[in-house]
């Protein structure tokens, strides 16, 4: 079976078993590692693999052929992504105007900083850079952008280069809703048994919750040269409850972001309910 995901632990971690054969009833897997802004347009094309890992905002524009399933994504609290800048102590308005780079443009960071900008940057930011993630916070540091829209272990590291949080959109979003904050997505081919891949994918996350030391080799070889405590924080803030199963608040977080995000027009509006495919 062929799938996509990225090189971060926490993609490595939970499939770890599977892409391994570990799992005695499941298929091998023919892995494609693959940063997540060559995954959200890829699942668009043609050339879309049958289960992949895509942002939650990417969902709007696959749902008539990919089924989003209920296990193996990114979900929680605290983990969400950072505004960065490379001076401290400025205000959410003197963004106005200004260059800011994000990871991807279908990418739940940065549809958490338009529905945050919206509110607080009068007339909007200036020019939006899409870059790989791992680039963000040199182009900050060097001053070749104003600000950057930084995800995963960026939330342990951006003190090493000097940077400062402007603001943290996972906390201004679970205050504003509640409710955890929707990163990374497993989706798989409508035409594909879903409810057995579900399966095991859940087999794979017990696995690796049961032999975390069983996967630690795999997850430093594609870690990009992040040191073992990192991965290990990075591990442990996004593999959690929502990772083995979505379960109502997770569904509910989901439906809160791409909804509000639909009602403003900031993805193609439409059915909430085929979120629920499962």
């Amino acid at each position: 079976m062929q799938i996509a995901f990225s090189p971060c632990p926490n993609d490595t971690f939970v499939f770890h078993a599977w892409a391994h054969g570990l799992l005695p009833d499941a298929p091998p897997l023919e892995v494609t590692y693959a940063d997540i802004d060559i995954t959200n347009n890829l699942a668009v094309t043609p050339d879309g693999l049958e289960v992949m890992k895509i942002s939650y905002a990417a969902l709007p524009w696959v749902l008539d052929e990919y089924a989003l399933l209920p296990c193996g994504g990114a979900l929680g609290r605290g983990c969400g992504p950072l505004v960065l800048t490379r001076t401290g102590a400025i205000s959410p308005e003197e963004l106005s105007g200004k260059r800011v780079a994000v990871p991807s443009e279908r990418s739940t960071a940065y549809l958490l900083f338009r529905l945050w900008a919206a509110k607080h940057v009068p007339g909007g930011v200036g020019e939006i850079i899409v870059m790989p993630f791992d680039r963000i916070m040199p182009a900050v540091q060097e001053g070749s952008i104003d600000a950057g829209l930084v995800i995963h272990e960026a939330r342990f590291t951006y003190t090493n280069y000097g940077l400062h949080m402007l603001v943290d959109l996972g906390n201004w979003w679970e205050a504003d809703t509640g409710l955890p904050i929707p990163l990374g997505a497993i989706i798989a081919r409508r035409t594909l048994p879903l409810a057995q891949i579900s399966q095991w994918i859940r087999q794979s996350v017990d696995y690796a919750w049961k032999h975390p030391e069983a996967s630690r080799d795999y997850i430093l070889s594609h870690a990009q040269e992040m040191s073992p405590d990192v991965a290990e924080s990075h591990i442990a803030l996004y593999v959690n409850e929502f990772t083995a199963e979505l379960g109502e608040d997770g569904y509910a977080a989901i439906e809160a972001l791409l909804g509000r995000a639909s009602a403003e027009g900031l993805v193609p509006a439409f059915d909430l309910a085929k979120l629920r495919s499962l």
